[in-house]
């Protein structure tokens, strides 16, 4: 009976001192997901469910399939590092939800993607038969300067509110080589949206070189204000204009292709090859728009979609354009060739050497009547005493696109 009691007494002891341990090291809560995500082992990291306000630095590796699902959103001071050859899908469970699928590196931020031409990283679209504007795009945001807002903030017109600009011209925000995006350019409103790559403010100390698009709804490359400087583009069968710039972008495109093939017919009301503002609220507003291409061709194949204009410069822009072409090898063509002018101001200060089969220098319109597009009173004649139209430019190299499996140049 003592040897029973002890041993039930001694059995109560146990089991107050497991209870006690049990209090002093609870059992571990589970993280739950919040829309932040902090690192690749974050419940919030999915790579069958990609989305959220990444707070953290996190790479998307080439051996795992990625499908976009919402707004991807690298916030200061976070990288997103997407190694070379890495897919990234972009689903969308609706018609509406294609406005949400975008990714967007902030101010601060640092997106590191840094393909090779043997292995590019490719941003598309899930659909089974995708188009135009399937999913948004790829939105870059920097602290260089711009001329929105007397340089203060300025709020991008797509991107749940991304900010840029500031007032470091060498900002960096990272590296782009060898990288694809398909089918973007989705559409918030006729005012509201995306384009392929966008730039904002984006400082010279970020690298981007060999870049392409494909089939964009609205423009293929744009960029507000900042100093970036581009190496190699592409743009393919794109609604509206196919390179793009305002709010003072003062960074060079070297080596610059773009081509509206034949059977491509979407289009906007004014398709353009290239088409440059400064500000057109303000067109002196400072920093002035002055970009330099250096080796540019612009092609338009199609019998059924016109260049409005095969470039149009306004509202304050300076530019230089050097050994450009200009080819028009479908019925199509272009309604004009250089266009100077514009109903909220014409170009300022221009610099072209291109070369064209189907205008001379007669063709470029410097002085605007009153029944431009925008229905502004006339402007002052551009100067066009540095424009040549002339013979023997080569424009753009396309073998350096071979990369991009586009053969169609």
């Amino acid at each position: 009976m003592k040897n029973l009691r002890m041993f039930l007494s001694m059995a109560a002891v146990a089991g107050v001192l497991a209870s006690c341990s049990k209090d002093n090291n609870p059992a571990p809560t589970l993280e739950q997901k919040d829309g932040i995500i902090m690192s690749t082992t974050d419940p919030d990291f999915d790579p069958a469910d990609l989305h959220g306000k990444v707070q953290g630095d996190i790479t998307l590796s080439a051996v795992t399939a990625y499908t976009l699902t919402g707004s991807l959103e690298v916030e200061e001071p976070s990288t997103l590092t997407i190694e070379a050859g890495t897919t990234i899908k972009a689903h969308a469970a609706s018609e509406s939800d294609r406005t949400k699928l975008y990714i967007t590196i902030a101010p601060g931020a640092k997106i590191m993607a840094d393909g090779t031409a043997a292995a590019p990283i490719t941003m598309t679209s899930d659909d089974a038969n995708p188009k135009a504007g399937a999913w948004g795009g790829l939105l870059i945001a920097g602290k260089a300067r711009q001329n929105k807002n007397d340089g203060g903030a300025a709020v991008a017109e797509v991107g749940d509110g991304l900010t840029y600009g500031g007032n470091d011209d060498t900002d960096n925000s990272g590296v782009i080589k060898y990288v694809i995006l398909k089918y973007t350019g989705s559409a918030i409103n006729s005012e509201s949206e995306f384009n392929g790559f966008t730039f904002y403010a984006v400082g010279s100390g970020t690298t981007v070189e060999n870049i392409a698009v494909f089939n964009g709804a609205d423009d293929g490359m744009e960029f507000f204000g900042g100093t970036v400087n581009v190496k190699n583009g592409l743009g393919v069968n794109v609604k509206d204009d196919i390179f793009d710039w305002t709010d003072g972008w003062r960074g060079t495109a070297t080596n610059f292709y773009g081509v509206r093939e034949d059977g491509f017919d979407l289009e906007s009301e004014d398709p353009r090859g290239l088409e440059g503002d400064s500000n057109e609220n303000d067109n002196m507003a400072t920093p002035r728009s002055n970009p330099t291409f250096d080796g540019l061709t612009l092609v338009n194949k199609s019998s059924s979609v016109a260049f409005k204009d095969g470039i149009k410069l306004r509202r304050g822009t300076d530019i230089t354009i050097k050994n450009a072409l200009l080819m028009l090898s479908g019925s199509a063509g272009a309604g004009t060739f250089i266009n100077l002018t514009d109903g909220k101001g014409p170009a300022n200060m221009v610099s072209i050497n291109i070369t064209s089969a189907d205008y001379t220098i007669a063709d470029v319109v410097n002085a605007q009547s009153a029944s431009d597009e925008n229905g502004g009173v006339p402007a002052s004649t551009v100067d066009i005493s540095n424009v040549i139209v002339g013979s023997g430019n080569s424009g753009a190299d396309s073998s350096v696109f071979a990369w991009t499996g586009f053969v169609n140049f």
